[in-house]
Formats: structure tokens, C-alpha cells, sequence
């Protein structure tokens, strides 16, 4: 039997059925209503079916007997079902017809109810009082010109904050004048591949596996990309010519290995030798499980390493709220080119961060959420291990997300295919390739990405899944 706590993104199972119900909320009854139609239109509960009294469904589920009869009822009404005195209820002989499709007959695309795809966190962890109450003291103490057209490089309040914060977390060599506020890492991306397009600059590194919006940002500003392959020591730092370079060396995301301190030493002497500009991306700095966290390799070489950092993995992508740590002699072009950009990013969530560092707030925020993501690496963990699937995990000292290493001979595109299926949204490792080098067959599972109440069955799925 259910309770009335695992009802949310959870399977009942009804003469067999399952019925697929909406998180409990004023929409559980409409939820109800739809699985039991998609149940009979599909088939799944054929004509003259029985179903459980209301009595008998209402304790399996832990829901009201009210709401159980209010579901049927509609449903009787719409003509799905029947209910006929000493015989119960039960589907219709005759139930009415979909409504016609207007476009060319499409195969249906399988409803993804759970996410594991890497990138995002758990959103709703996201610490709204905690927010509010910051937003709140930081706009009744702010002055009126906060409201109007601030420096395009962001207020200070927020610069003078993440200064404070990233050398303290992340041993940045910081100052507030040398930071840039800008609305997420991909338009400070895009900031700096704009300076040095002006500059003559032509040729871009960056890791053979990466983000795909990334990748497409550099080549749209008409870079020649150069992919640099990846194995256990994070990536090559053979950078030969290449104008610029952008490594995720804490955290390579997404194989999750750590640039050798070797290559780190490397790559800097690269940039401070030859003249070339390296951009770091902590994406995901804070979140450090089984060994000490590794310090910013733009402290080696604050004027040839550009830092960048962002909310979006600690906090939420939808804040747009990212930063660049410049070197001394590009913050005025990078200034000039946000402002002709979009001026600058919402003052007001630049206040709220602001306050929410300076109070406090964001590390207890970050400490809870370090746990939280631990458990759920655990779980993933452990759910590989007794699965018997032979499939491997790695990149999981740290960060959101871990690497599936598949036995030979596996598909990404089935498995896949396969959790689609399911209902479960996962990625393969192919799909973050740039250039030809190649790693073996893998998903990419982001665990921090479902809420807590879904990461059960998402982890049920998944498993399931990589076992069939």
C-alpha cells in the first residue's frame, strides 16, 4: 500500500495497471482522471474492465474516498466509464472518440516524466524564504539610482560580495574591479569571444567532450575550433598556436576528470609565454564530495586567466547570474562590449545575491546542498553496484552529474531510446563531442537534477533500464 507521502511520481499499481500520477497537490484528482484515461484509450483497461470500489482505491493510494468518487464520476459523465447498481464500476463498452488530428500522422514521442540529464540542479531546493528575505532587506535599503542604468560591469554591492566569496571558496585572486556581472556563462562567453575576434584572434581550444552550447557559441563567432582529447588526467594542454583555450579543470565536464597539476602548470606557462588568454570554467566548484577541494588555477596567473563562474548550478540557471575575473588589460574592452550587449544584468538580482553572500545565507545554502547531492551520488552509486548490468561510474568525487562507463558492444543511442521509453530523459556522452577524438560508449546522469520526491523512481527507471 501507498501512502499518502509517495504519492508524488510514484507508480500504484491497479489490477496490474499503472497509473502514472501527478505530484499531490489541488491537481491530483484531474491527474487521476487523465492516467485512467490515458489507461483506457490506450487499451491498458479494456472494455467492461472492473475497477476497485472507491473504498478499496483510495486506501491503496492514500487518498480520500471523495476525491476517488469525484474522478469516477467525471469520468462516468464523460462517458469512459459506467456504474451500474451491484455492479461496480466499469469501463465503457463504447468510450468516446479522440478528436481528429488536423496535422500528418507523427509517431508518438514517449512523455519524459523524469529528468536526468546533467546540467541543472534540483530547483526545487532552490532557498526562496532565504531569497525573498534578501531580495526584501536589500531593495528597502538601496539607493533610487540602483533602479536605473548601473555600470554595464555590475554594482558593487555584487562585485565587491563574489570577491570576498571566491577568494574565501575558491582561492580566485580577486577584486571588485576586475569582475564582470554577466547573465549567465554563455554571454560571458560570448563577451570574450567578441574581444578577441577584435583583437585578430582566430583559433580556439577547447576539451574534445563539452558543453554543447558552448561549443556552438565559439564557432559562432567564426573561430577555427581545435578539440583537445581527454583521458584520466583531465585534458592535453598541447596548445600550440591556438589563440585562446577554454578548460574545466577542476570538474571536466562531462567525463568529471581533474586537469593534472602538471598540465595545469602547463597551460599557464602557455598563456603567460606565448601570449594566449585561458579561460577556466568552474562550473561547479563548490560541490566537492571525497577529496579536498582544488583551488582556481586562475591564482597562477591572474593576468592570462579569465575565471568564470555562475549561480546556476548553486542556486538556479533561471537567475541568469554569472561572473568573469579578468585580466587587468581586458576589463574595459569586455565592459564595452555588455553594454552594447544588453547594458547590464537585472539590478535587482544582483542586489539579492549580493545580501544573500554577505548575510551568510548562500554558504549554509551551498553546505546543505553539498549533502543533499552526496546522498544522492550514494544512491546512484550503490543502485549500479547490485544491478549487474556491468556498467561502470566515474567522475563522481565531485560535481552534479556522473559518467556511465557501458560495457563494450553497448549503444548509447538504444539505451537512450530505451529510458525514453521509460520515461526517463538521459543523454549519451556522444552528444558532447567535439572533433574526432573518441572515449568509450557512456551516459551522462545528472543526479541533482530531479527533486527529491522523483529521484526514487528516476533512479528505478533508470537501473531498469541499463539491466534490460
Amino acid at each position: 500500500m501507498l501512502g499518502s507521502n509517495s504519492i508524488a511520481d510514484s507508480w500504484a499499481n491497479l489490477q496490474g495497471l499503472d497509473l502514472h500520477l501527478e505530484p499531490a497537490g489541488p491537481g491530483l484528482r484531474a491527474g487521476l482522471e487523465e492516467a485512467l484515461r490515458d489507461a483506457v484509450r490506450s487499451g491498458r483497461l479494456p472494455a467492461g474492465a472492473r475497477l476497485p470500489s472507491s473504498r478499496a482505491l483510495a486506501g491503496d493510494l492514500g487518498l480520500s474516498r471523495n476525491t476517488i468518487a469525484h474522478a469516477y464520476g467525471q469520468l462516468v459523465a464523460e462517458g469512459w466509464l459506467v456504474a451500474r447498481t451491484g455492479s461496480g464500476t466499469r469501463v465503457a463498452e463504447r468510450v468516446p472518440a479522440a478528436e481528429p488530428s488536423t496535422s500528418p500522422e507523427q509517431p508518438e514521442r514517449p512523455r519524459l516524466r523524469y529528468d536526468l540529464r546533467a546540467g541543472t540542479p534540483d530547483l526545487t531546493a532552490f532557498p526562496r524564504s532565504a531569497w525573498l528575505a534578501a531580495a526584501r532587506r536589500a531593495l528597502n535599503a538601496a539607493a533610487p539610482e540602483v533602479l536605473g542604468y548601473t555600470d554595464p560591469a555590475g554594482l558593487p554591492e555584487l562585485r565587491q560580495a563574489l570577491a570576498g566569496y571566491l577568494g574565501r571558496a575558491r582561492g580566485v585572486s580577486a577584486s571588485a574591479d576586475r569582475i564582470v556581472v554577466c547573465s549567465g556563462f554563455t554571454q560571458g562567453l560570448s563577451l570574450l569571444c567578441q574581444v578577441l575576434r577584435a583583437r585578430g584572434a582566430t583559433s580556439f581550444a577547447m576539451e574534445a567532450y563539452a558543453h554543447r552550447r558552448h561549443r556552438d557559441a565559439i564557432a559562432a563567432h567564426g573561430f577555427r575550433l581545435r578539440a583537445l582529447p581527454v583521458d584520466s588526467g583531465g585534458a592535453s594542454v598541447d596548445l600550440g598556436d591556438a589563440d585562446a583555450a577554454l578548460l574545466t579543470p577542476a570538474h571536466q565536464f562531462p567525463l568529471g576528470t581533474t586537469l593534472a597539476p602538471a598540465r595545469r602548470t602547463r597551460a599557464v606557462e602557455w598563456a603567460h609565454d606565448g601570449g594566449g588568454l585561458l579561460i577556466e570554467d568552474d562550473y561547479d566548484g563548490e560541490f566537492r564530495y571525497d577529496r579536498r577541494p582544488v583551488g582556481a588555477m586562475q591564482a597562477l596567473a591572474p593576468e592570462h586567466v579569465v575565471y568564470a563562474g555562475t549561480a546556476s548550478k548553486a542556486l538556479a540557471p533561471g537567475l541568469r547570474l554569472g561572473w568573469l575575473v579578468l585580466p587587468s588589460h581586458l576589463i574595459d574592452e569586455v565592459t564595452d562590449v555588455k553594454a552594447r550587449s544588453d547594458w547590464h544584468t537585472s539590478s535587482l538580482d544582483q542586489l539579492a545575491l549580493a545580501e544573500l553572500i554577505a548575510g551568510g545565507e548562500y554558504d549554509r545554502h551551498i553546505r546543505r546542498s553539498r549533502l543533499a547531492y552526496r546522498r544522492r551520488r550514494d544512491r546512484l552509486s550503490a543502485a549500479l553496484a547490485d544491478d549487474g548490468s556491468g556498467v561502470g561510474i566515474a567522475g563522481t568525487a565531485a560535481g552534479l552529474h556522473a559518467l556511465l562507463e557501458l560495457p563494450d558492444g553497448r549503444s548509447e543511442a538504444e539505451l537512450v531510446a530505451r529510458a525514453a521509453g521509460r520515461g526517463l530523459a538521459v543523454e549519451g556522452l556522444g552528444d558532447y563531442r567535439v572533433g574526432e577524438h573518441r572515449h568509450g560508449p557512456a551516459l551522462v546522469v545528472g543526479y541533482a537534477t530531479p527533486p527529491e520526491h522523483a529521484f526514487t523512481a528516476a533512479l528505478a527507471r533508470l537501473t531498469a533500464t541499463l539491466a534490460a
